[in-house]
C-alpha cells in the first residue's frame, strides 16, 4: 500500500483532524516563526553591518601608545639585509648594518620583543618566529644594557602551548627573560585614527613600562593578505574578536604602520614559507632564503620581504600601497638608505 505524504491535514470546518493541526493554528504558528527569522536576521545583520567595522564603532575612548621609533638618522642605513646559513652570525650582520643595537637600545631601558606566536606548530615548518631568531635578538639586547626584557603575543592557539611547541619558552628561559602569556586583565582598549580600527581591545600589559619595542616576526605566504611579515605581526596584539577584521584584511594591516612606531624589526627569511600560509601544511612549503633583513621603516622592510623572500609581484599587495600612500613608509626600499652584507 503506497503511503501518504506527509501533511497538514483539516477538516471541512478548519479543526484538525486525527493527528493534525487547525488552519488557524498553523497560520499562528507560521506567522510566529516568520516574525522570529526576521528578528533573527535583523540581529544578524545589526552584527554584521559594516559600522562594526568601520572606524569609531565603539564609543569608550581609548589609550595611545606613544613611539617607539628613534629620531631619523641621515648617516646610518634605515634597512639592511644580511646573507648567511647561521641564525646568530646572520642576525648580528644584519644589526651591525644597521650600527648595532646599541643605536637602538641604551642601558636600563626595558625592551619589549613582540614574536609572531600564533599557532602551536614546530619551527621546522616556519610560521612562528624561529626560537635562534628570538634567541639571538635577545641576546643582543640584553648585550646593549637592556634592565629588563619582555616577550609577549597573544596567540590563536593555546598561549602556553603556541610558546612551548614553538620553542620560544625555552629561549625565554634560557636567556631568563620574562614572557608574559596574555590575561583577563592584559588587554585595555586602544584608540587610533585608522581605516577600519578605530577603538579596539589590545594586549596592553607588555608596553605599560616598555621604553622600546622590537618586532621579529617570520616570512610567510597568508591566505588573506598574501603575506605576513613585520607589519601583520601586530596583528597578534589585537583582543577580542579580531576575526571580524579579515574582510578589511588590507586596511587594518597598514593601520598597523600606525598603531605601532617600533624601535626596530626584523623579518627572518633564513626559511620561508612559500605557501599553504599563515600555518603551514608541509615542509615541502619551506623554502630555505637565508637572508635576514632588519630596519626602522616596516614598509620599506615588507616590501623587500615580499619581492627577494616569497619572490612574488609587490603589485599585488595591497597593504604595503596604502601604507606607502598615507606616509607611513616607504614601499620603494631602494631609494631609502641601505645596506647588504655578508655574515
Amino acid at each position: 500500500m503506497k503511503s501518504e505524504p506527509d501533511e497538514i491535514k483539516t477538516g471541512k470546518s478548519g479543526d484538525a483532524a486525527e493527528g493534525g493541526i487547525s488552519r488557524r493554528e498553523f497560520l499562528v504558528r507560521a506567522g510566529a516563526t516568520g516574525a522570529f527569522l526576521a528578528g533573527a536576521a535583523a540581529g544578524g545583520y545589526a552584527l554584521w553591518q559594516p559600522k562594526h567595522f568601520v572606524p569609531g564603532f565603539e564609543s569608550e575612548k581609548g589609550l595611545q601608545l606613544p613611539s617607539y621609533a628613534l629620531e631619523p638618522n641621515k648617516t646610518l642605513p634605515s634597512l639592511a639585509i644580511a646573507h648567511g646559513a647561521d641564525h646568530d652570525k646572520t642576525i648580528r650582520a644584519a644589526i651591525g648594518a644597521l650600527g648595532g643595537m646599541s643605536r637602538f637600545i641604551r642601558k636600563g631601558d626595558v625592551v619589549m620583543i613582540k614574536p609572531n606566536v600564533a599557532f602551536d606548530t614546530p619551527p621546522a615548518l616556519a610560521a612562528t618566529t624561529h626560537p635562534e631568531t628570538l634567541r639571538a635578538v635577545a641576546k643582543l639586547v640584553l648585550e646593549a644594557g637592556a634592565a629588563r626584557v619582555f616577550i609577549a603575543d597573544n596567540p590563536i592557539n593555546s598561549p602556553a602551548g603556541c610558546f612551548l611547541k614553538s620553542g620560544l619558552r625555552q629561549v625565554a628561559d634560557d636567556l631568563n627573560v620574562d614572557l608574559l602569556y596574555p590575561e583577563s586583565g592584559s588587554f585595555a582598549p586602544l584608540q587610533l585614527d585608522g581605516e577600519v580600527l578605530r577603538n579596539w581591545t589590545f594586549f596592553h600589559e607588555p608596553f605599560k613600562k616598555a621604553t622600546k619595542v622590537i618586532g621579529v616576526a617570520p616570512c610567510k605566504d597568508h591566505n588573506l593578505c598574501h603575506a605576513s611579515m613585520t607589519m601583520k605581526n601586530w596583528y597578534g596584539l589585537l583582543g577580542g574578536r579580531r576575526s571580524q577584521f579579515h574582510q578589511y584584511i588590507h586596511s587594518i594591516v597598514s593601520d598597523f604602520a600606525l598603531m605601532m612606531k617600533p624601535t626596530l624589526v626584523v623579518l627572518d627569511g633564513m626559511n620561508v614559507l612559500m605557501k599553504n600560509g599563515p600555518t603551514g601544511g608541509r615542509l615541502s612549503d619551506v623554502k630555505p632564503m637565508n637572508m635576514v633583513v632588519a630596519g626602522t621603516d616596516m614598509v620599506a622592510v615588507d616590501s623587500y620581504g615580499y619581492t627577494h623572500l616569497l619572490e612574488r609581484d609587490l603589485a599585488e599587495l595591497t597593504y604595503i600601497h596604502k601604507a606607502h600612500d598615507r606616509g607611513l613608509g616607504n614601499k620603494n626600499w631602494k631609494d631609502t638608505l641601505y645596506k647588504e652584507v655578508q655574515a
